[in-house]
């Protein structure tokens, strides 16, 4: 009777993750890639951009954060 008592617990283990993945992708919806690749497209433009007041300066200099 023991031996059936630990075989239940990863049974119901089992059981208890089947039912919290299911509950836990209960809302997601699904959606394409554009909101993210709207973000990604501002992201590359921000990066390209110059920093304010380093127009006139060489992209040799480092400066440190």
């Amino acid at each position: 009777m023991a031996a059936l008592a630990w075989l239940l617990i990863p049974l119901v283990a089992a059981i208890g993750a089947g039912l919290w993945g299911s509950w836990a992708n209960r809302t997601r919806k699904a959606r394409g890639d554009g909101p993210e690749l709207i973000g990604y497209a501002r992201f590359r433009e921000a990066m390209e951009r110059p920093r304010p007041g380093t127009e006139g300066q060489g992209k040799e200099q480092v400066t440190s954060v």
